[in-house]
């Protein structure tokens, strides 16, 4: 039984409080799944196998502890299993017959093989809500392949899309695990409000490869129904135009958005100060400004260029102009808006980002649950 993962104190009450749910993870995706249920107030059992969840040695850089483990099994008690052995396999199904929900994020066929598969756990549990997450479900061809974060990002063309002209590249986080995991979230929390209704629980699937697919629903639908294909574009976007990054006198970039026609306007004739702009035929909708895109950079880089970072960025403002930093991580750790929580670990204390659901009370807003360790 590996050291257990509790509240340093009282727990914070939450919308979930008296759900219980246990999880046989690893890696990412079930654990954020896993971390938002103990955040809302659920009891949140992590069932490790022997050894422990290999996200724990992912690196040290957290006191000693990794920053991929503190950051997602906070607020969870945790047990080491081997479900293997018969009497590992007993404590698992005990654990199991009082839990409201189980997740489960083991390699394809593993839970199965286990005795704890989501079609025998229902038989057994009208009630419980089961939710597999895997990389590329439990139908078709690639069911038995093993999935981790940049494979998936590949495969599903997400990083076709991403990085520069010259070479695909990978998003800078665990995009797909994170995605995967907010997904299971929303489809337990909708199974454990229809349970209050039918009485009955639900047997949940949730793929990384899915979860993908549905991120790339545009470039899928412009490579299917136009035939073309979404260009790499770097810190430009693809499909809006001017959306990129703009040198300033002085060094540096800022990045600007223009959304709507109203927001072209506006920037014209308030920010650039060349309101004749908007009648040119190459610039009058973001189909033309997409075509003519590098005239249009040219003209707004020769104004931004021309003034000090200080007064674009007044101008932007002024003109309701979106726009922002184009930060590095020392940026977000200094900047003024994060709001930090923080966590106690076996090492010491850590500062977390706190969690982004909040509910406005009397006082003001606040954690919708505090993490705790």
């Amino acid at each position: 039984m590996t050291g257990p993962v509790t509240a340093a104190g009282a727990k914070a009450e939450g919308f979930l409080d008296g759900v219980l749910v246990v999880s046989i993870e690893q890696a990412v995706a079930a654990p954020l799944t896993t971390c938002r249920l103990a955040d809302a107030g659920a009891r949140v059992i992590k069932v490790e196998r022997p050894g422990g969840d290999f996200a724990r040695q992912y690196d040290t850089a957290a006191n000693g502890e990794s920053a991929f483990f503190v950051w997602l099994n906070r607020g969870k008690e945790s047990l080491e299993v081997d479900f293997r052995q018969p009497e590992g396999e007993a404590l698992l199904h005990r654990i199991i017959a009082k839990a409201d929900v189980l997740v489960q994020n083991l390699a394809p066929g593993a839970a199965e093989r286990a005795g704890f598969g989501a079609e025998a756990m229902r038989r057994r549990h009208p009630r419980l809500i089961t939710c597999s997450i895997s990389g590329y479900g439990e139908e078709g061809p690639y069911r038995e392949m093993r999935a981790y974060d940049m494979l998936v990002q590949a495969e599903s063309g997400l990083a076709s899309i991403t990085g520069t002209p010259e070479a695909p590249g990978r998003i800078g986080v665990s995009a797909c695990d994170i995605g995967t995991g907010l997904n299971a979230l929303s489809a337990i929390l909708q199974a454990l409000y229809a349970r209050t209704r039918t009485g009955e629980g639900a047997a949940l699937s949730v793929s990384m490869f899915d979860s993908m697919a549905d991120w790339m629903a545009v470039p899928l639908l412009l490579h299917d129904l136009t035939g073309q294909t979404m260009a790499r574009t770097g810190l430009s976007h693809p499909l809006i135009a001017p959306y990129g990054a703009f040198p300033v006198a002085g060094g540096g970039s800022l990045l600007i958005s223009i959304q709507n026609e109203r927001e072209w306007r506006r920037f014209c004739e308030g920010v650039l100060e060349r309101p004749g702009m908007t009648g040119d035929p190459r610039f009058r909708s973001n189909v033309e400004r997409l075509a003519n895109r590098e005239a249009l950079d040219a003209e707004i880089g020769a104004v931004f260029t021309g003034l000090p970072r200080s007064e674009v960025e007044a101008r932007l403002r002024q003109h309701r102009i979106a726009f922002g930093a184009i930060n590095t991580v020392a940026g977000l750790s200094a900047h003024p808006q994060l709001r930090r929580a923080t966590v106690n670990t076996p090492s010491g204390e850590i500062q977390l980002p706190a969690p982004p659901g909040r509910e406005r009370c009397r006082s003001g807003f606040q954690c919708v649950a505090a993490p705790a360790w």
